[in-house]
């Protein structure tokens, strides 16, 4: 049998086939001893010969007929090399070629670290962690920058990627490869109160971040504490308004 090529084909849902094209046979041909399906050049797949074939992996298929190889329910362990080998006086390669298997990923989490200012512009420090990576990075209303340079994404692997951007006011962290992807992400509203606070300085709060709900709450909140400090100080006028008076009444002929 004289092999011309092999090809790789998709036959369900994460399954792969290899399988092989062969010419017809002709007077000349080439007998072989044995044929070997190997996964990265020294792991046995199959060895088929006159006896027979021997699978060394449980979830392998083998044909007899086209020496077609199946591998069922795939997973990222099987990613690598696979070569096909003929036997005979000396061993001949046809065929290799590497496959990479990539599963669903989970959804990220993305959690809010710190949040500062420099220069007047309200900083939010984030850490994304995905299934074996972590990111982190500043973001502002506009860009993120990831903590330590370079870019605002990470990859994971040669098959996964992990990104962190802000769109529409949102701060989104992307868990993607080939087949499937995956986010989360966090609402900023940003509060300027710059130079103005309880204490005549509140140049440490500049961004509230808050996600559904809590923003909402977060507003009733800044409204209650600005009420109450309005309340405040009328009661202090107030009270300073009356020492004046009865100061004034002592001091007056009319008294005297």
């Amino acid at each position: 049998m004289q092999i011309n090529y092999l090809k790789i084909i998709q036959c369900d849902f994460l399954d792969f086939c290899f399988r092989f094209r062969h010419s017809q046979l002709k007077k000349n041909i080439t007998p072989f001893i044995s044929f070997t399906w190997k996964f990265n050049g020294v792991k046995n797949v199959v060895i088929y010969n006159k006896q027979g074939h021997q699978a060394f992996i449980p979830y392998v298929r083998f044909s007899e007929v086209n020496l077609s190889l199946l591998l069922e329910n795939v997973q990222e362990r099987d990613s690598g090399s696979y070569t096909a080998v003929l036997g005979g006086e000396t061993e001949r390669k046809v065929a290799e070629y590497r496959i990479s298997v990539q599963e669903r990923l989970e959804p990220p989490v993305l959690t809010v670290d710190s949040v500062s200012s420099i220069l007047d512009t309200c900083n939010v420090t984030v850490t994304c962690r995905g299934q074996n990576t972590t990111v982190t990075s500043i973001c502002n209303n506009h860009t993120c920058s990831l903590v330590g340079g370079g870019s605002s994404g990470a990859e994971t692997s040669t098959l996964s990627r992990l990104s962190i951007y802000v769109a529409g006011g949102t701060i989104i962290c992307n868990h993607s490869n080939q087949v499937s992807w995956a986010n989360d992400n966090k609402k900023i509203e940003s509060i300027y109160v710059c130079g103005v606070g309880l204490h005549g300085n509140m140049s440490d709060l500049h961004v509230s971040v808050y996600s559904g709900a809590e923003g909402t709450k977060g507003r009733y909140l800044l409204i209650i504490v600005v009420i109450i400090m309005v309340v405040l100080t009328l009661i202090l006028m107030y009270f300073i308004y009356l020492r004046k008076q009865s100061k004034s009444k002592l001091t007056s002929p009319a008294a005297l």
